[in-house]
């Protein structure tokens, strides 16, 4: 199939860019085409009700003055109202995700272990989504029921008298039994349109899925190269007929810019660098059109095929603050795709609320109780996790401090030092209320939306060597050159990165860490599997597991705050960056 790269147009600020790749027309009779509708969103993780701060806002633009122009946007009742009206008069339309649709999610649909997550993405109409590596955050097993259905094996049904399970398609191309050698979930999903109009749809996570989940829940599973993988299927899709082939894949790429809809050739270069623009290259050219995710980042590009011909490779930000809208042009003698225009569009608040969902919400939040709205503590200002200056931010520290607070005592680990992944951390805490508590009041919901994996905090033993190891592995092997996975460390220990190349001058209190001496260190479950290319702190030795995270976060809060004392935010100069 040739494809020619045609146009890159902004409709609006608040429009979007539309890019489109197409077969030039041949000679003689006009070509019979078929309109098919794409809708595709990514990371939703959960996040039912509109997400607050600048986790709910889209960038649409900057002012005179260079600040940021934002709009608030996501939110589950405003997104099915959004792809409803989107699918209107559609009569060819198919709704999709690139995975990570559940799993770090907010206490909403954490409580109830997702399942008003998938009910919901179910009601609005998804028909399947690819697997991403949060799907795996409660194991295979629990993977398996969310598709499934059935009550949870420990909790049984705690929101509804059962689960059903999803009403859509999970695809898992590269995730294999290796017992079986078989995928544990379908790796394709073929979508008859009607009058001759077929498309297969690729599901995949990233091949890196078991360096950032819990090993434990993905015992005895395999994750094979996304090439290969989509390629196989692609050859085996081609065999039976289906030559319009989608890949839908949780791995992603960094825009140039961080306005939404960011066009990556607007610049006259690929404004895209990451993984994706890898994988996308060597794509069999019989892949049409790729859906991303994993980035939380919001392009539509053009990324050229093994042969140089433009492909369409696009993300939707994440929790549901936007969705792409993709339109295909299927060829009815060809059987295949030979254009696509993409945009992404924001989930604006603005519309009805859609009832299904607004019911299911509400239904959910009541069923969750006064637990939610406990007061845990109180704070002065904003403590943000992201868009700091450094990669240290106040919210790193104050996590690390209170895991360092909970395993201090010679009977809970006797820790000296707290480490504590970024990734983990997944919103701020904002001094404006959310709900009715007031200016400062820290919620429990607020608490679990900043840490929701439920995660064991763990002491385990390092020398002085090892802790220098496990800094050096922040930008070495699987975290070289990324930059975004500088641990955020307890209130006195102390080191300097010199251009996030190597680490030196590690102190404890102001007193030089010996490399031959033992140290007590606090880290989670995550970590002390080795997650997150950490491999030094698996050989942690002495190893004690405490109780969960959340329990160690809102301790702390309860214990370093009160509404005549807020806790105010550190100000994150424990790592000196030279």
């Amino acid at each position: 199939m040739r494809r020619l790269l045609v146009s890159a147009v902004a409709a609006s600020a608040l429009a979007a860019v539309a890019l489109t790749t197409q077969q030039p027309a041949s000679a003689g009779a006009q070509r019979p085409l078929a309109d098919v509708q794409i809708l595709a969103i990514n990371d939703f993780h959960g996040h039912l009700e509109p997400p607050s701060g600048s986790s709910g806002r889209v960038q649409t633009g900057i002012d005179a003055q260079g600040k940021p122009v934002t709009v608030n946007a996501g939110g589950a009742e405003y997104l099915a109202t959004h792809l409803k009206q989107a699918r209107a008069g559609k009569q060819r339309t198919a709704t999709v995700g690139a995975g990570d649709l559940i799993g770090g999610t907010p206490l909403l649909s954490a409580a109830f272990h997702d399942e008003p997550t998938v009910t919901a993405l179910s009601q609005l109409g998804l028909d399947a989504t690819a697997v991403g590596n949060h799907e795996f955050d409660e194991g295979r097993d629990e993977l398996l029921r969310m598709q499934n259905g059935g009550c949870h094996p420990v909790d049984g049904c705690k929101g509804t008298e059962s689960y059903e399970g999803a009403g859509f398609q999970y695809l898992a191309a590269n995730v294999v039994d290796k017992a079986k050698n078989k995928t544990i979930l379908p790796p394709y999903w073929i979508k008859d349109f009607g009058g001759g109009v077929k498309i297969g749809f690729i599901g995949m996570t990233l091949e890196g899925t078991p360096d950032i989940v819990t090993k434990s829940g993905i015992a005895g599973l395999e994750f094979r190269d996304e090439v290969v993988t989509a390629n196989h299927y692609t050859s085996e899709l081609r065999k039976k007929g289906v030559n319009a082939i989608v890949v839908l894949l949780h791995e992603g790429g960094m825009p140039a810019s961080p306005i939404y809809n960011y066009d990556c050739n607007s610049g006259g270069g690929l404004g895209l660098s990451g993984p994706i623009v890898e994988i996308a290259n060597k794509l069999s050219p019989s892949i049409d059109l790729v859906i991303t995710g994993h980035t939380h980042q919001s392009y539509v590009c053009s990324v050229p095929d093994p042969m140089g011909r433009p492909r369409m490779v696009t993300s939707a930000s994440s929790f549901g603050r936007e969705y792409t809208d993709i339109n295909v042009k299927f060829d009815l003698w060809k059987d295949d795709i030979v254009q696509v225009s993409a945009q992404n569009k924001i989930v604006t608040r603005d519309v009805e609320k859609d009832k299904p969902t607004f019911d299911l919400i509400t239904h959910y939040n009541t069923a969750l109780g006064p637990i939610a709205n406990r007061v845990m503590g109180h704070i002065s200002a904003d403590i943000p996790y992201a868009n700091t200056p450094t990669p240290e931010t106040p919210l790193g520290d104050v996590v690390a401090d209170a895991q360092l607070a909970a395993t201090a005592a010679p009977d809970k680990g006797g820790a000296q030092i707290a480490l504590m992944n970024p990734g983990g951390i997944r919103a701020p805490l904002t001094f404006l209320p959310s709900g009715a508590e007031g200016e400062g009041v820290v919620t429990y919901r607020e608490c679990f939306t900043v840490q929701p994996f439920n995660n064991n905090v763990v002491t385990v033993s390092l020398t002085g060597a090892q802790l220098k190891t496990v800094l050096e592995q922040q930008v070495t092997g699987p975290n070289s050159g990324t930059g975004n996975k500088i641990l955020q460390v307890s209130a006195g220990f102390t080191y300097t990165m010199t251009g996030r190349t190597s680490v030196s001058d590690l102190k404890l209190h102001g007193t030089p860490i010996d490399p031959a001496a033992t140290y007590r260190v606090t880290i989670n479950n995550f970590l002390a599997d080795g997650g997150d290319g950490f491999a030094e702190l698996a050989k942690g030795t002495n190893k004690l597991v405490g109780g969960l995270d959340i329990d160690a976060f809102t301790a702390y809060l309860g214990a370093n705050s009160s509404p005549s004392n807020p806790l105010a935010p550190p100000a994150a100069n424990r790592i000196t960056f030279a």
